[in-house]
């Protein structure tokens, strides 16, 4: 068991992405005690100089919850994308195995995987928070938040996009959209934001540019993997064509939200956040 006589300290279970970077500098501004759990094969090792830690790999909870333990860590954060290995590449050890079996088929969903995950570190005593509750200032806002504003057609296809992205969270599929003119050039699977920017390049049509539309699924716990933007978001909607990205406010990360809407003023495509019915 963990040492409650100790202060609490923030464990950081680091996936790929910006995100476990900015939780690592609002915990070295604000003094708070922490300790990143790194993934194998998805983070970045770079974040990691002169930062307490120790490698782990996706698949083996057991392994995780012994490490975190002997760091007496006693509050969790998940951050970071996780590129899911295929089963023979992951070598889940029992524990996540069990996941598995309980699962079912249902263990294909990320969402529905992710809770799986966060309730066997539950178990064990661990507090699980969101990453806003770390940094506070990485939540989108509502409005608009760049000198571009949407167009009646720009905001046409952000209403299509929340419908279409939300039925997709409904199946565990995906967290984003592009839609121009009504209609979808593509849905993000597993491959990631990026890779669906980069395939509607070729996807664009002529006349008014699209929308990038991001939002949570309906089912989905806020503590974990929130839909996120950051500047290579940015550049690659650019390169996309399209003329904005929407992102559902209150239930999303902007990463250097500063740098962000500076790029997008440059670029000349607009970033808000809505709220989603």
């Amino acid at each position: 068991m963990m040492n409650p006589g100790l202060m609490s300290r923030l464990g950081i279970i680091a996936g790929g992405g910006g995100l476990p970077l900015k939780l690592i500098q609002a915990c070295q501004r604000g003094q708070k005690p922490f300790f990143v759990l790194a993934m194998q094969g998805q983070t970045d090792k770079n974040i990691l100089n002169d930062v307490p830690h120790r490698w782990g790999r996706v698949g083996a909870i057991n392994e995780a919850i012994d490490i975190l333990k002997a760091e007496n860590v006693d509050t969790l954060v998940l951050a970071g994308s996780v590129r899911r290995p295929g089963l023979l590449e992951m070598k889940p050890d029992w524990r996540t195995l069990q996941v598995f079996a309980r699962l079912g088929r249902s263990a294909l969903g990320d969402d529905t995987l992710l809770r799986a995950v966060a309730s066997e570190f539950e178990k064990e005593g661990f507090k699980l928070v969101g990453a806003h509750e770390i940094e506070p200032q990485l939540i989108t806002p509502e409005g608009v938040l760049t000198k571009k504003a949407l167009s009646p057609e720009n905001a046409a296809d952000l209403a299509y996009g929340v419908k279409v992205v939300k039925a997709l969270g409904q199946l565990d599929v995906g967290q984003a959209a592009v839609i121009q003119q009504g209609i979808a050039l593509g849905v993000e699977a597993v491959e990631g934001t990026d890779a669906l920017l980069k395939r509607c390049r070729t996807l664009r049509r002529k006349g008014h540019g699209g929308v990038l539309v991001k939002t949570c699924k309906p089912q989905q716990d806020k503590r974990m993997d929130l839909p996120a933007i950051g500047l290579r978001t940015i550049r690659l909607a650019y390169e996309a064509g399209l003329e904005g990205i929407a992102i559902e406010a209150g239930a999303s990360l902007i990463l250097d939200r500063e740098a962000v809407i500076s790029a997008a003023d440059k670029l000349g495509i607009f970033v808000t956040g809505f709220k989603a019915p």
